[in-house]
């Protein structure tokens, strides 16, 4: 997921690293934990595949390196890839993956993102399905976590719902009468 936002940020502006690391904590806190211990050694294996390039390399304070980078066309499209993928993984994993692509959802086409939105919907209305039918809790804390954990379900679907509408509607007016 590091990869996907990462990718994401660079294709809207060239950035170094610790610029990179900034604009992940600040959008994507909430889903991932982003460290430099993580962020420079990806910048280097996504230089290594082709992914971005060195635009510019300038010395600071200290003897160390400044390096901005820039996404390339190959990088476009791994990202674009990953975006429309849907990877089997946890239910944790699967929330903040989604909440990562729908914050890059302006690069994508419409039909795209009613695709994704649809995914996402349909993933939560099973878990809802799947938690309501588990059996309830007895002691009063557990219950009250397993009525938290349909709430928030419950919410999200409710906010995909509208977001689905939203872009239905946006396409429907793109679309020419004829």
């Amino acid at each position: 997921m590091l990869r996907l936002a990462s990718l994401g940020f660079l294709s809207q502006e060239p950035l170094n690293g610790y610029r990179l690391k900034q604009q992940l904590e600040t959008y994507m806190g909430s889903c991932i934990c982003a460290n430099y211990g993580a962020i420079y050694p990806l910048l280097k294996r996504m230089e290594e595949h082709g992914e971005i390039t060195l635009l510019s390399e300038e010395m600071v304070e200290g003897g160390q390196s400044k390096k901005v980078y820039g996404i390339t066309a190959l990088g476009r499209e791994r990202w674009r890839e990953e975006m429309l993928a849907n990877p089997h993984e946890s239910w944790v994993n699967a929330r903040s993956r989604f909440v990562i692509k729908f914050f890059f959802f302006s690069l994508l086409q419409p039909a795209e993102r009613l695709q994704l939105i649809e995914h996402r919907l349909m993933i939560c209305r099973l878990r809802l399905a799947s938690k309501q039918a588990e059996k309830p809790a007895t002691d009063v804390y557990q219950v009250t976590v397993q009525q938290r954990a349909l709430e928030m379900i419950q919410s999200e679907i409710e906010w995909l719902t509208k977001q689905l509408a939203r872009e239905q509607q946006e396409l429907a007016q793109k679309i020419p009468e004829q």
